[in-house]
């Protein structure tokens, strides 16, 4: 289960990635924004200037309207106070308005960027990865790094503005004062990296045990109706509460050692408050400082530590987005174990054969071999049908010719020319492959069929219907071609799913059709009514069927036996049967009915 996979999951490249590292690689990203970036932090910096002008009017408000009774310049200083405020608010606003967008342009660049890579990456690598941990990395990871640049990142420079601003204008008006206050700076500094390295870590853990839960929930959900069928909830329920424990552990400490945190922070506060009114009462009566620096001195020092409050808070979405960077660097490191070789080779059309050389292959790497030494030839034109008992190897065989793996030993060729010379893109566009297990897509039944190939017109999807007989149930939907189709084609019978996607492997025009196990999931008068259909269609067409049904694969060129990843027969139907081998076992068990007469499959 996911669980067991995720308990001591930390990939080589998320180790090897540093937050350094990993924060560099995301500066390309920024580039082509530097100058809404350098805008914004003109704004900031006007902005947050802006905001210490006021606690100076204060000042002058204490000192000197007030204490000589002056109403017109008390109001003056009001109003100005007031206008102040309100310009700040409007530049805030535009400089957040304008980050939020760069924000939101660079995590767009940043997902197309996974997602690109993802569909790059081999079927082994899905193999090992939840779909689950996959889609939190697109999604929950960017997430986190969308924040700190639309948020945290701003506010740290700008709350960098305000502390070297706050304490110029201490400075300027009592250096004593200031001097004092600036000694309880590094204790608020080793306390910040306290924490921090004691809580990075966990929040690292965090994003982990995320991870896992999301991949637990989409499995169960996936299976939704295996686990409502077999009375499996209450198992479901136990497996999502492990992960969110997990999940509960870590967030405890984190909050814990926060909580902690911040009480510490609102503590130095109130020491601050204490110096400042103590000294000030002893200097005021010196003529060192007025009451207007002491209140202005108390508004800074709330307002310094507004960068420390926001700070210690924006901790969480700092150690948040390293972890996310790792993860998503982490996975745009991963490379194919399938690359395209430097200079590929171009294939032309296949003129004389698809060979098999001596093909051995193991999915885990070790002895346990899926396939072994297996040579055939499918020659152009011809039908050429692999029969087996499951697990023989037979799928193997296609996931082997469409390069989703490569094998250990031998190699593929297309008219002499080994498939891993060639480009993965161009070798796939030669099959079109029909799956027992049908995928449909949300949209609607047309780009279901083209798949959103801009090349295939309406004509072409509604000829590919017609000589797979789809077009008889797709025109009686109420908007025909446009009808929506349901997740995994809910909306549709099996029968009518399985026939979508023979129209969806019509429409390309494939030079080689591979059918694996085309029709197993379709009842008997729905087989006799494609069957005729898929004649025409392999008609002088190269094609590869895998066959549990005996009976669709009579009148195939050749028929290819294998066993335990060995072929161990081949020849026509009749052939076969006349040798009384291990196929006229096969043929005679599926055909015999329990009073020993045959069936007539002919």
């Amino acid at each position: 289960m996911v669980s067991d996979f995720f308990e001591n999951e930390k990939t080589k490249a998320e180790q090897e990635i540093g937050s350094r590292r990993a924060f560099g690689k995301l500066l390309p990203l920024l580039a082509r924004h530097k100058w809404g970036l350098t805008w914004s932090l003109l704004l900031l910096s006007v902005g947050t200037a802006l905001s210490l002008v006021w606690p100076v009017l204060l000042k002058q408000a204490l000192d000197v309207d007030i204490k000589q009774n002056d109403f017109h310049g008390l109001v003056i200083t009001v109003v100005l106070i007031g206008a102040i405020q309100l310009v700040t608010i409007v530049i805030q606003y535009v400089q957040r308005l304008k980050l939020e967008i760069i924000g939101q342009d660079v995590m767009l660049d940043l997902k197309t960027r996974l997602f690109d890579h993802i569909l790059s990456l081999d079927v082994a690598y899905f193999d090992r990865n939840p779909v689950g941990r996959l889609l939190s990395r697109v999604e929950s990871d960017t997430e986190a790094l969308r924040m700190l640049f639309t948020n945290t990142a701003v506010l740290i420079v700008g709350d960098l503005i305000l502390v070297v601003g706050i304490y110029a204008i201490m400075f300027y008006y009592s250096w004593r004062l200031a001097a004092i206050l600036l000694l309880i700076i590094p204790t608020m500094a080793v306390l910040v990296i306290v924490f921090e390295r004691l809580t990075t870590p966990r929040f690292f853990e965090v994003r982990k045990k995320m991870a896992e839960v999301t991949a637990q929930i989409t499995e169960f959900l996936h299976g939704m109706s295996i686990i409502q069928i077999f009375h499996r909830g209450k198992y479901a329920i136990e497996k999502v509460n492990i992960a969110n424990q997990l999940k509960f552990n870590e967030d405890a400490y984190v909050n814990i050692a926060v909580c902690i945190f911040f009480n510490i922070v609102w503590y130095m506060q109130y020491v601050m408050l204490a110096v400042v009114l103590y000294f000030g009462v002893l200097w005021i009566e010196k003529g060192v400082i007025t009451v207007g620096t002491i209140g202005m001195f108390i508004i800074l020092i709330w307002r310094i530590f507004e960068p420390i409050w926001r700070t210690s808070e924006q901790l969480s979405h700092i150690q948040k987005a390293i972890a996310g960077a790792k993860r998503i660097f982490a996975l745009l490191s991963e490379q194919s174990s399938l690359p395209d070789p430097e200079n590929p080779v171009r294939l032309g059309k296949i003129e004389r054969m698809i060979r098999f050389e001596d093909v051995t292959f193991s999915y885990s790497g070790d002895g346990n071999h899926a396939l072994r030494n297996v040579s055939f030839e499918i020659p152009v034109g011809k039908r050429v049908a692999l029969v087996g008992v499951t697990g023989g190897g037979k799928t193997t065989v296609i996931s082997l010719l469409l390069r989703l793996y490569d094998p250990q030993e031998g190699r593929i060729t297309i008219d002499g020319v080994d498939i891993r010379s060639a480009a993965k893109s161009e070798l796939r566009k030669k099959f079109a492959l029909v799956l027992q297990d049908i995928v449909l897509f949300p949209g609607d039944v047309r780009s279901n069929i083209s798949l959103e190939a801009q090349e295939i017109t309406d004509e072409r999807i509604a000829d590919s219907a017609e000589i797979v007989q789809a077009n008889r149930f797709v025109e009686r939907l109420p908007q025909g071609y446009q009808t929506l189709v349901s997740e995994k084609g809910a909306n549709f019978s099996r029968g009518e799913r399985q026939l979508l996607s023979f129209a969806r492997a019509l429409v390309v025009d494939p030079e080689v059709l591979l059918l694996d196990e085309a029709t197993s999931s379709v009842d008997p008068e729905t087989e006799r009514t494609i069957q005729a259909s898929l004649k025409k269609l392999m008609e002088g067409r190269t094609s590869l069927i895998i066959a549990h049904r005996l009976s669709t694969i009579l009148d195939v060129d050749e028929i290819l036996v294998i066993r335990r990843g060995e072929i161990v027969e081949r020849g026509t139907h009749s052939e076969l049967i006349l040798k009384g081998g291990y196929y006229s076992k096969l043929f005679h068990l599926q055909f015999k009915n329990a009073n020993g007469v045959y069936t007539n499959v002919a």
